[in-house]
Parts: C-alpha cells; sequence; structure tokens
C-alpha cells in the first residue's frame, strides 16, 4: 500500500484493462441501439461504430500502456 500511496508503483495500468472493457461495452451498446432501435435505423452505421469503438479503444488503451511501460523500464535504468 505504500508503493500507492508514494507513487513507487503505478495503479493506473491495473485500471486500465477494466476501463478498456468498459469502452467495448459502451461501442457494442451503442453500436446496437443504432442499428436496431429507434426511428432512424442505420445497421451499416451501427456496425461501422462496433467495429470502429473496438479498434480505437484497443488503440487508445495500448497507446497508455506503452507509457506506463517506457515509464517501468526508465526506473529500472534509474536504479541501476
Amino acid at each position: 500500500m505504500k508503493d500507492v500511496f508514494f507513487f513507487d508503483s503505478m495503479l493506473t495500468p491495473k485500471i486500465i484493462t477494466f476501463v478498456y472493457w468498459l469502452m467495448l461495452l459502451g461501442a457494442l451498446t451503442s453500436g446496437l441501439v443504432t442499428m436496431f432501435v429507434g426511428y432512424n435505423t442505420n445497421f451499416l452505421g451501427g456496425l461501422g461504430m462496433i467495429i470502429g469503438g473496438a479498434i480505437g479503444s484497443r488503440i487508445w488503451c495500448e497507446l497508455l500502456i506503452v507509457l506506463f511501460k517506457i515509464h517501468e523500464n526508465l526506473q529500472k535504468v534509474a536504479n541501476k
């Protein structure tokens, strides 16, 4: 717990996985709503929203994880 309070250990990489699954759920939900619910339904638009949301979420989360991996490696170099 001391590592988290004094920022020796990063908490955010553990949270990113959870946020990724929430974003996937949001993309799926909004895509399905666009496809099937309401007066102006758009099947291809909803499908594009699901695929684009999944790809965009993955890219965004991977970029965040890369930043934290760079930080971890810099910490290792600094500690040597």
